[in-house]
């Protein structure tokens, strides 16, 4: 499968959250899927991180998850995010997801959030539970 990561799941583990070892234990699986970030993605979860003084979070994060390609970085190009403000208005989501949606649509990916605001547009989101249930 073809997974677009939000924020909210690196977030999660970053974080220490309620459902980090669900977002974990997905990550684990890239012999079954591709994923992907998107920049506005990386650079939200920087700005989180070190404003918190979590700067080795911060790098370790991008080593883990970009260098070592976990994921595939993706950048909107100057057309596309265009189409972000049209998605905005149209789906009613903020800025920040309506990039997710736009790079998704973009990409053919499935969403994998826990935001729910997904849910009310064409696209809707898988939870990684959701993910690993369904993989097996």
């Amino acid at each position: 499968m073809r997974l677009l990561l939000d924020t909210s799941i690196f977030l999660e583990i970053l974080l220490e959250q309620r459902d980090a070892q669900k977002a974990r234990e997905l990550l684990t699986r890239v012999s079954e899927h591709s994923f992907f970030v998107t920049d506005f993605s990386v650079h939200s979860i920087g700005l989180k991180l070190i404003e918190r003084k979590k700067h080795d979070d911060f790098r370790r994060f991008v080593k883990e998850v970009l260098l070592d390609q976990v994921a595939i970085m993706l950048q909107l190009d100057h057309a596309a995010l265009k189409g972000v403000a049209d998605r905005s208005q149209r789906l009613r989501l903020d800025f920040d997801d309506a990039y997710q949606y736009t790079a998704a649509e973009q990409e053919g990916l499935t969403i994998v959030s826990y935001d729910r605001d997904f849910d009310r547009t064409p696209r809707r989101r898988k939870t990684p539970g959701e993910i690993l249930v369904a993989s097996g």
